[in-house]
């Protein structure tokens, strides 16, 4: 059975179905490459994917060593290329919560956001740049 369903809906849009929750996702071109940009642009969801992934699997890591990365944001920034189109260059500024990290927590939040299925997934060309702000 199919993961997602995704639709056209004309003018640049597409509403994807998550099949097995039926939660949905609007995607719109961005306004420099003729869309509206007033959601998500695939590319957009393909930078938000990678911060996800890292933050799902630093949160399984954290909890089967027994500490918390709660309330951990971040900021992730997108840069395009223009010849040929494509994303050149995630940046994923993590801000974790103060909880005195030890240093092996810290190198088990560092190992994770280079092993998430999302990181490990992308092109190599794909430059993955990561900060974690303790």
């Amino acid at each position: 059975m199919e993961t997602v369903s995704t639709i056209y809906l004309g003018d640049l849009r597409t509403r994807a179905l998550h099949i097995k929750s039926g939660a949905e996702i609007i995607t719109d071109a961005p306004v420099d490459n003729q869309g509206r940009g007033e959601a998500f642009s695939p590319t957009d969801l393909l930078a938000t994917s990678l911060g996800s992934c890292m933050l799902t699997i630093i949160g399984i890591a954290a909890r089967e060593h027994g500490f918390s990365i709660d309330g951990t944001e971040v900021k992730i920034t997108k840069i395009m290329e223009s010849q040929p189109r494509k994303v050149k260059e995630v940046v994923i500024e993590m801000n974790l919560p103060a909880n005195n990290y030890t240093d092996m927590q810290k190198k088990i939040i560092e190992l994770a956001t280079r092993t998430c299925p999302v990181a490990l997934s992308l092109h190599p060309d794909l430059k993955q740049t990561i900060m974690l702000n303790y």
